[in-house]
């Protein structure tokens, strides 16, 4: 008789359930084998991708895009020096001393950012002009600056840039000045849906936004035009007053709710009913699956960062030079300015004319909470470089990570950087201008600065800050080119065209 009581022996079936069990594993890996299984998402679920968000955008959106390759040059790199870092300025440049600079120039460039150095280039090569760049910074470069960080991550200190134009002159001048990668930017938001649930979308919204958010099932151009028929909220008097009956006129009550109301009022510290109607009647309204920011006909990354184009521009040509460090106002004040030819203003133009006593001008500045987060889950913080957090219910207006970036460091395209850098974007009114505030009153306030700057005959004001109009890159430096080309033209550096003329800049994202 066994010494174990029959309670205790474990029924024969258990050891029939585990034989089962092993044989149904061995004979599930071996068919999975032969018949190999990838999930697909249904239609209305947005596939996140694994590490680094892809630079290009799927078929056929991507061949829409005319640069297909690395292209341009980058003279710097072509001399032998590898560094992805910005080059070191050295000590004359860094000091902000201008006894040790030239003591007469044919141009006085108020500015290290697209505008001055566009035009401090143009003038050397075209007619060998000298031209000496003030910037109160201590850096080149303006806004587009970026740098490598100590973790070795390519980062940019004013929020992301990224380039895109239709304007062949613009491409084709900038190709002299670094190595461009081909890119396709694309957003995504964190938005709750009409269950409250949130869920991660493409912005600007397409036919996945809206199926996602709303429940809707749409395939087809046809079926996305006509939710936008339906949906549509007609101005009661015909044509948009305010920024609320344009945004309602173009996507209707419950995209507006959903991603344009609260994120414009973090944006401006307003709502869209108290901005101009023009600031929303651009909101992008697609039919199609195109995910892209962007629609023009170039789009690029500089393959070294921002930073390059402006050290090739700038500081190879024996013909310019630059102090950092160095106010402006404060060299004036003290009478320490060089003897010029011309005054190239590109700062804000009611700072220029502050000694008149008329009102400032109103602006929207941005603050960056930078913070580097440890090993992430797959080495990223987030699904792609920029998300978007347009619910009111969240302080910030979006999140960057610039490891997503295609024109990322070596070491990081290696694997060698594990941790990831990310910034937090609060739109605030103080701190460094960013973006003119579109309003009747700043509008019409600037036209009277506009007179005065007319009546400075030996002043240029040139420039997103001195123009009081948004410019995106590619507009910037093709007013620059154009002023130049009134150099050529009359024998004056002068506007051809008002701001106004070039169209709307993409603003704030």
């Amino acid at each position: 008789r066994s010494c174990v009581s029959q309670e205790s022996s474990p029924p024969r079936f258990v050891f029939v359930l585990v034989v089962c069990v092993f044989l149904d594993y061995f004979f599930f890996r071996f068919f999975f084998s032969l018949f190999p299984y990838s999930y697909s998402p249904p239609p209305n679920c947005v596939a996140m991708p694994v590490g680094p968000f892809p630079a290009r955008a799927p078929s056929p959106w991507a061949e829409a895009n005319k640069v297909t390759e690395v292209c341009g040059k980058d003279g710097i790199f072509q001399e032998g020096n590898a560094s992805e870092h910005p080059l070191d300025l050295g000590p004359d440049v860094l000091s902000g001393d201008l006894s040790t600079a030239p003591k007469e120039v044919d141009l006085l460039i108020v500015g290290a950012g697209l505008s001055g150095a566009v035009l401090a280039e143009r003038c050397s090569k075209e007619f060998g002009m000298t031209s000496l760049i003030l910037d109160k910074r201590d850096h080149i470069g303006g806004n587009c600056y970026d740098y490598v960080d100590s973790h070795g991550i390519r980062a940019s200190k004013y929020g992301a840039h990224l380039f895109h134009t239709n304007f062949e002159r613009v491409w084709s001048y900038l190709q002299s000045f670094s190595e461009w990668m081909p890119y396709d930017h694309r957003v995504r938001g964190r938005v709750p849906d009409c269950d409250g649930v949130e869920q991660v979308v493409p912005i600007p919204p397409v036919q996945a936004t809206v199926n996602a958010l709303f429940k809707e099932n749409i395939q087809s151009d046809e079926e996305m035009q006509a939710w936008y028929d339906k949906v549509r909220v007609p101005p009661p008097s015909g044509e948009a007053k305010n920024g609320e009956e344009a945004a309602l006129s173009r996507v209707g009550p419950q995209l507006y709710e959903k991603i344009f109301k609260h994120y414009t009022k973090k944006q401006w510290d307003k709502y869209p009913e108290e901005l101009d109607a023009s600031v929303l009647l651009r909101l992008p309204c697609r039919t199609t699956t195109d995910e892209r920011y962007f629609g023009d006909t170039w789009q690029a990354l500089p393959l070294r960062g921002y930073t390059r184009i402006f050290e090739n521009m700038l500081l190879r040509d024996p013909n310019i030079s630059v102090r950092v460090n160095c106010d402006y106002f404060a060299q004036r004040e003290a009478g320490k300015l060089p003897k010029y030819g011309m005054l190239v203003y590109t700062g804000p133009i009611d700072s220029y004319f502050s000694q008149c006593g008329m009102p400032k001008l109103e602006y929207r500045s941005l603050h960056f909470e930078e913070s580097y987060v440890e090993e992430p889950d797959e080495g990223f913080f987030q699904e792609a470089m920029v998300v978007n957090y347009p619910a009111a219910n969240v302080p910030f207006t979006r999140i960057v990570e610039y490891k997503h970036m295609g024109n990322q460091t070596d070491a990081v395209k290696n694997g060698a950087v594990k941790g990831s850098l990310i910034a937090k974007e609060t739109s605030s009114d103080v701190g460094e201008p960013y973006y003119p505030v579109p309003n009747k009153k700043n509008q019409d306030l600037y036209e009277k600065y506009r007179e005065l700057a007319e009546k400075e005959s030996e002043v240029c004001f040139v420039g997103r800050l001195a123009s009081y109009k948004y410019f995106n890159m590619d507009q910037a430096i093709l007013n620059a080119l154009e002023i130049y080309d009134s150099l050529k033209e009359t024998g004056k550096l002068q506007p051809k065209r008002r701001p106004e003329d070039f169209g709307p800049g993409d603003g704030p994202k």
